[in-house]
């Protein structure tokens, strides 16, 4: 009896394993490469191969500063390779075996879990209905502070909810709003927790030298912009970084939408017209009920948001607009703020992190259409950033025995721009409200 007992339990955990390795094994035989860019023309090399032989660009990199990061499947890896030596780009390997990568991340993840009798939602990644019951408790409990609003439904029919906290109901014109929000690619996972770090310092957690920023700001806090994509790269695909929407319209069996490129400011400059590509743009733009979300909320505050912080992973790199390189008539105060920002960050990183880079998107990094970063400055905000955070060499699966420190390490730096963009806005709203 025993031993039939036992010879259940080894299958069982066989079907298990296997099921757990089988999850990864489109990436098979797919590697991740470093390339050592020296100039713009390289990085205009890189370019040119991620649209011609669709790659996933981990990292952008800059030249002379810090290396790209490019995922290769096999069937385009001498092509690539070739392309690269043929104009003396220096490279690596990165990542031998994406799959053996995503499966120690598992184990990571279960291994974490186990050692942990307690955590809270911010310290791990939890899933969508965790994520919204956390949510609806913290409005509950601080129905004075803190209002659950429902944006709508996503494509495949999830809730997007998000926070609204105010210690004034958002009637006094006279504050700033700060707009947060996380997780528009779903591979992005240590960003969610972030938004909900925030939450957690501002409402259940607020300490006392942090009072000013409840009660001379209201924030809206959105960490889950896309639970649909988010819930299948638990599921089925780690690294899906796309919405989960199909369109009657385009005759495809892809699906999804990049949703940082559906925006409605240069859409599809530059991005592939096809469909099956990680960074498709959409047929048009705010094709996605997601993004559509954002744009409803930029739009109902549209003169109140000092800041809009679009928060992802990774890179360590403070950007704002535009994305052709053009510059808000605010660039430099951007840049200030961005700066502290990034400076507060980078003295409480660890020693595997890169210091954070701060500057326009197209001149840092390279130049992007549609994205959420230049939307919320042509919408209205002040003060619009795409935020970047660490990835400590583990890419996308960052272990999350990281995410404690990413939390307090963001948090201080949100801080810091709350605080300064406040002035901003108070100087602004005074000028507009003192009689002539």
């Amino acid at each position: 009896m025993q031993r039939s007992v036992w010879v259940c339990v080894c299958a069982a955990a066989a079907v298990l394993c296997a099921a757990r390795a089988g999850r990864h094994d489109a990436y098979s035989r797919t590697a991740v490469f470093g390339v050592q860019l020296r100039n713009t023309s390289d990085l205009e090399l890189l370019h040119n191969l991620e649209l011609n032989l669709d790659l996933d660009m981990w990292q952008y990199g800059m030249p002379l500063v810090r290396d790209a990061m490019v995922m290769v499947p096999p069937h385009v890896r001498e092509e690539f390779l070739s392309a690269l030596d043929k104009e003396e780009v220096s490279h690596y390997v990165h990542v031998e075996n994406v799959t053996q990568a995503l499966e120690k991340h598992d184990e990571d993840i279960a291994r974490w879990k186990s050692s942990r009798a307690t955590r809270q939602i911010f310290q791990g990644y939890m899933r969508y209905d965790d994520i919204n019951a956390e949510m609806e408790r913290i409005a509950d409990r601080h129905p004075n502070l803190v209002t659950l609003v429902n944006a709508g439904k996503s494509f495949e029919g999830r809730d997007i909810k998000y926070l609204k906290i105010s210690t004034t109901n958002f009637e006094d014109h006279s504050k700033p709003i700060y707009f947060m929000e996380a997780m528009i690619h779903a591979r992005e996972w240590v960003t969610t927790p972030v938004a909900m770090y925030s939450v957690y310092r501002l409402v259940e957690n607020l300490r006392a030298q942090d009072q000013d920023l409840l009660n001379d700001i209201d924030w809206i806090i959105l960490p889950l912009v896309n639970p649909d994509g988010y819930e299948y790269s638990h599921t089925e695909d780690r690294l899906w970084r796309k919405t989960r929407s199909t369109d009657p319209t385009v005759d495809t069996p892809c699906i999804g939408v990049d949703g940082n490129r559906n925006f409605d400011v240069r859409h599809g400059v530059g991005t592939p017209t096809n469909p099956c590509a990680i960074t498709y743009a959409g047929a048009r733009p705010f094709s996605e009920p997601e993004t559509g979300y954002v744009r409803d909320i930029l739009a109902e505050h549209k003169g109140r948001v000092q800041i809009f912080m679009d928060i992802h992973s990774y890179g360590n790199y403070v950007l704002f607009a535009y994305g052709d390189g053009t510059l808000p008539p605010n660039a430099v105060p951007i840049f200030l703020v961005g700066s502290a920002m990034g400076a507060t960050m980078d003295a409480m990183k660890l020693p595997q992190a890169g210091f954070y880079r701060v500057g326009n998107s197209a001149t840092v990094l390279y130049s992007t259409s549609g994205s959420a970063q230049d939307y919320g400055q042509v919408a209205g905000a002040a003060m619009s950033y795409t935020l970047e955070l660490p990835g400590y060499g583990y890419d996308f699966v960052v272990p999350p025995s990281y995410q404690d420190h990413i939390n307090e390490e963001t948090w201080q730096g949100i801080a810091v721009t709350a605080r300064l963009s406040r002035q901003l806005y108070r100087d602004r709203y005074n000028a507009a409200n003192t009689p002539r």
